[in-house]
């Protein structure tokens, strides 16, 4: 596994003195764990390019296509810059997602990149309409607090992009932003659908008593263990390891054989 035992170590010691509280809504529940994010590309084989030393983390994919940039010190609402270069087949993509967007939710982009899927396809509105957000006549999302919304906006040579913005439940659309998404025209959809999939999913996510959660989250003490946190995670990068390799020897035919995904935590112990 390209993530180290010392990586794992690492984890397991920071979420070993968390008591882990059911933390709900999701788009209220702040931005978790980034290496839920970083350790999920790292076991699909990508590394870092960026220098060791800066804050700034750079991801690039085994066939240097993709990137993924967390900037710390950005000076635009956008910590994490997902990119894909254009090829004689393909046309390049662009996403960019806040600093407060949980961490589970961008790994669910991140696996859905890296492992491909023989899902039907769907758009994104279906996962939030069987979420039972709200869909409006103008073809946008609202989740049941009204604090999260999911649209279309038109842009350049009648292209269509996504947009989902999270603001200070109590106030609408027009409340201050939390955080935001934006993934462009040329965004492969069933990323956007893993995106909105992963954020109306009910579940609680997992945060410690003083992790940074907005203001409106429900946290509730939780059945699970720290320990339980530590072997989901440890879980989930072994069956993403196994369906990356499945998916490199036999593109089409031995990945659905591959371990699913667990989900996170595991349906066994939740409530």
């Amino acid at each position: 596994m390209p993530v180290s035992e010392r990586q794992l170590a690492a984890f397991a010691n920071t979420h070993a003195w968390r008591v882990p509280f059911d933390t709900s809504p999701r788009h209220l529940a702040g931005p978790g764990d980034g290496r839920h994010v970083t350790h999920g590309l790292a076991t699909a084989g990508w590394t870092r390019t960026s220098d060791p030393l800066s804050p700034e983390i750079v991801l690039t994919s085994p066939d240097h296509r993709h990137s993924l940039q967390f900037d710390p010190q950005s000076t635009t609402a956008a910590r994490w810059r997902l990119r894909a270069d254009p090829t004689d087949t393909e046309p390049g993509w662009y996403a960019e997602f806040g600093e407060l967007v949980p961490a589970e939710v961008l790994g669910a982009v991140t696996d859905a990149l890296v492992t491909p899927s023989t899902a039907e396809p769907r758009t994104p509105l279906d996962a939030a309409d069987t979420a039972g957000w709200l869909i409006d006549a103008r073809g946008a999302a609202s989740s049941p607090d009204a604090a999260c919304h999911v649209e279309r906006r038109p842009e350049r040579n009648a292209a269509v992009s996504w947009h989902v913005e999270a603001h200070e439940p109590g106030h609408g659309p027009r409340g201050p932003r939390l955080w935001h998404a934006w993934f462009d025209a040329r965004t492969p959809t069933r990323l956007v659908d893993a995106f909105v999939t992963a954020l109306t999913d009910p579940t609680p996510l997992q945060r410690g008593m003083y992790d940074r959660t907005a203001h409106g989250a429900v946290q509730e003490p939780s059945p699970l263990s720290p320990q339980h946190v530590v072997d989901a995670h440890t879980e989930r990068l072994r069956a993403l390891r196994a369906r990356t390799r499945a998916a490199r020897r036999h593109p089409q035919s031995e990945t659905a054989k591959a371990p699913a995904l667990p989900p996170s935590p595991p349906a066994s112990l939740r409530r």
